[in-house]
């Protein structure tokens, strides 16, 4: 077995998650979002809006500025010349999907989803269960609220905190998990139901597959995007089932599709995928928000870049240790820098509540770089600057590079 060191590991990385390609030399276009998920794979959906949705950051932090409609047009939209590429579905969470790995996460290789436990209530109301299909079938694409005011009667609604949802919302939700219903178009973040048979084609929606077949293609998915990786690397990446996974890795190491390697100061085992690179070096600048899927798993990133990083949204303000929504840094192969971001939209600025440099490097440069992707951030969310707070370590140099910057 072949023994790698971190450097070449974390090269790895970096490149099967595009950032050893290059930028587009124009406006990005739907052959570079083809691009960029052809290396990620998915992109993961999240209800926080402090900077930027979930779903469009990672993009930016490949291919820099591009238009928002790039992503709500392949996810939301349909016509003959430009069909829907992506898909919502459970990945590694709620997430957008290529719609021809739709069939693969419906395989039962997956961990079984939180919202199995609303099939009690399918159970007990089944008469509901054909009401909302009914509903959705004439009204969709609809929200759930629009469906609770349709379909509302007495026990049947629960207003208050989000965690309480009423009975009809918890059958869309569960209708949702066993692709009955699909989410047909977003209305700002809100998700509107549709019947799943009129948003994907039927060649997928009735292709069927086995566990063991949609967890070998799940794995080689996940090693495409990772690299590098341990078995529960590659199984996190989509949430499969340990038995499931272990099974894959195995089988597809057999067919030489994953190569057993070994990672200085890693205890497990890694496999890197056949077809990954490793470039002499990577020339990356790049912010990456909380649900980027090059950091999403801690432990991994933490093996990666000796990068600890835990996001603090839920833990009480004078706790945190960061900030609340916190970008790691990317500048070459390091993580150097981590900043607490917040889009002012009132005020029209990016407001950095707190910036931290990582040990061993030096400020003066992490600034003048830091700032300028900034500043790039800026000008793709529309905003008119960049305002620097002083929390942190790093927050003096950078706002001095980054009043530089906007002079």
């Amino acid at each position: 077995m072949q023994t790698i060191n971190l450097s070449v590991a974390r090269r790895t990385a970096l490149a099967a998650q595009g950032f050893a390609d290059p930028e587009p030399a124009g406006e990005p276009t739907r052959r570079h979002l083809r691009r960029a998920l052809d290396r990620i794979q998915l992109l993961q959906l999240d209800s926080v809006n402090v900077a930027t949705r979930a779903h469009y950051a990672p993009l930016f932090s490949r291919l820099g500025p591009y238009p928002g409609s790039l992503i709500d047009d392949a996810a939301w939209a349909h016509s003959a010349r430009r069909p829907r590429l992506l898909v919502e579905y459970w990945a590694h969470e709620a997430s957008l999907v290529p719609i021809e790995d739709w069939p693969l996460l419906r395989s039962g290789a997956k961990k079984p989803g939180w919202w199995r436990g609303y099939g009690r209530i399918a159970e007990r109301s089944s008469q509901l269960v054909d009401d909302v299909l009914a509903a959705v079938k004439e009204l969709g694409p609809v929200g759930a609220g629009t469906l609770e005011r349709e379909l509302g009667g007495p026990g049947r609604r629960a207003p208050g905190t989000w965690w309480e949802r009423s009975e009809v919302k918890r059958v869309c939700e569960w209708l949702f998990g066993i692709g009955e219903l699909t989410t047909g178009a977003r209305q700002g973040f809100q998700r509107l139901y549709d019947l799943t048979e009129r948003v994907l084609p039927a060649e997928v929606r009735l292709r069927e597959v086995e566990p063991d077949e949609g967890a070998r293609q799940l794995v080689g998915k996940a090693a495409t995007a990772l690299g590098v990786a341990t078995e529960p690397d590659l199984r996190d990446y989509y949430r499969l089932t340990p038995e499931h996974s272990q099974r894959a890795v195995a089988e597809l190491a057999d067919a030489g599709v994953l190569e057993p390697v070994r990672v200085r100061d890693w205890r497990h085992v890694a496999y890197r995928h056949a077809e990954a690179r490793t470039p002499r070096r990577v020339r990356a600048r790049a912010l990456l928000c909380p649900f980027d899927p090059l950091i999403w798993e801690r432990d991994r990133t933490e093996r990666l870049f000796g990068f600890r990083y835990r996001i603090e949204i839920y833990v009480p303000e004078p706790q945190r240790v960061h900030g609340y929504y916190v970008f790691p840094f990317l500048l070459g192969e390091q993580l150097v820098a981590r900043v607490d971001l917040k889009a002012d939209r009132a005020d029209g600025v990016l407001r950095v509540q707190g910036a931290f440099a990582e040990p061993d490097t030096d400020h003066a440069h992490v600034a003048a770089e830091l700032a300028a992707e900034l500043h790039t951030m800026a000008d793709w969310l529309g905003l008119d600057g960049v305002r620097v707070a002083q929390r942190g370590d790093l927050a003096g140099a950078l706002r001095a590079s980054a009043a530089t910057r906007a002079s």
